[in-house]
């Protein structure tokens, strides 16, 4: 990946969207941090790696400080890797952001995996699952780096 956007560091960013992948590499590297590994999970019904998992792997490396964790509408694997967040303590901050926001209910959004089921897999609910579990979640993925610095300062 280009040097200017994926710049080393200590954020891990796990992501269902290859595009808001990069965008949050770039704006942690433009807030001064960078990246020590992103997971591209992608968003489709099966996944080899859910976001969890991700999570994990994050919170047990040494080498990441911060966790950036992209999801979307449809699903529940958000809420679940939030809740395991918060059940094992929040050794490290995590920064969320969850793309669908003004998806219209009941339509199929991108890809297969982003269709919203239920009122659980909004992007409102998880978003609200993301913060009760002391998640920093931002509204726009503009705002990841900068949040990302604040929090780490």
């Amino acid at each position: 990946m280009p040097g200017f956007i994926f710049k080393k560091g200590r954020v891990g960013i796990v992501s269902k969207s290859g595009t808001l992948t990069y965008e949050a590499a770039d704006q942690v590297a433009k807030a001064g941090l960078g990246i020590s590994t992103a997971i591209g999970i992608g968003g489709d019904p099966i996944i080899g790696t859910p976001t969890k998992d991700a999570v994990e792997l994050f919170m047990n490396d040494p080498e990441t400080d911060a966790i950036v964790m992209i999801g979307e509408i449809g699903g529940g694997m958000e809420a679940e890797a939030a809740r395991w967040i918060k059940e094992t303590g929040n050794k490290k901050p995590v920064v969320g952001f969850i793309a669908g926001q003004t998806a219209p209910p009941g339509r199929r959004m991108g890809h297969a995996g982003a269709i919203v089921g239920g009122a659980d897999d909004t992007a409102a609910a998880k978003m609200k699952i993301m913060t009760e579990c002391g998640i920093y979640v931002v509204s726009s993925p503009a705002d990841i780096g900068a949040t990302m610095k604040k929090v780490l300062s």
